[in-house]
């Protein structure tokens, strides 16, 4: 066997760094990036939505939960997320409706907004998604007016429109952040 040198792992360190700096090139800017809108879709009572990717924490499978009492209905529970309570918060329940059967493909867009730490079930993740600024539209349709409070513009991508939901602005409203029966 051959022994490496010192300078022979220098020279080798040198040309991957130089073959990284040539693909970085390639890879686009920061400036193109910033220009990009990007967010995680999702679905809620059959229409898509779009939440701001900064708005969420995380996103995970609905854990164990355990009922808090005097709670109202749509507050779930608190589950125990890497040693973390983390109240657990139906959608579909604040905004008054019935909650569909458990879907297996419902997941928690887990937020962290000021003093609001909290994850909140939605009928199915879409993934992440980028638009370009000239996708943006400013007054949209709203086909679900419980949503109305918490949606401000959309983009359509292609035929499809995704309304943009504000998690930041559902967890300021006072009556989200009220959850004890009263």
């Amino acid at each position: 066997m051959s022994e490496i040198t010192d300078l022979q792992a220098f020279e080798f360190l040198q040309n991957i760094e130089q073959r990284s700096y040539e693909t970085a090139s390639l890879s686009p800017s920061e400036e193109d990036l910033s220009r990009l809108w990007t967010g995680i879709g999702f679905r809620l009572s059959g229409n898509n939505y779009v939440v701001r990717l900064n708005e969420v924490a995380e996103i995970i499978s609905i854990p164990r939960y355990t009922k808090v009492p005097g709670a109202k209905n749509w507050v779930k529970g608190l589950a125990n997320i890497r040693g973390t309570l983390l109240p657990i918060m139906d959608l579909h329940g604040f905004l008054g409706r019935k909650a569909p059967h458990a879907l297996r493909r419902q997941r928690l867009l887990v937020v962290n907004h000021k003093d609001i730490h909290c994850g909140v079930i939605v009928d199915e993740v879409l993934g992440l998604n980028h638009y370009e600024d000239e996708e943006w539209v400013e007054n949209i349709p709203v086909n679900d007016e419980l949503m109305e409070p918490f949606v401000n513009g959309g983009f359509y991508s292609g035929d499809k429109l995704w309304t943009v939901f504000s998690l930041r602005a559902l967890a300021e409203t006072p009556s989200f952040r009220q959850v004890a029966l009263v």
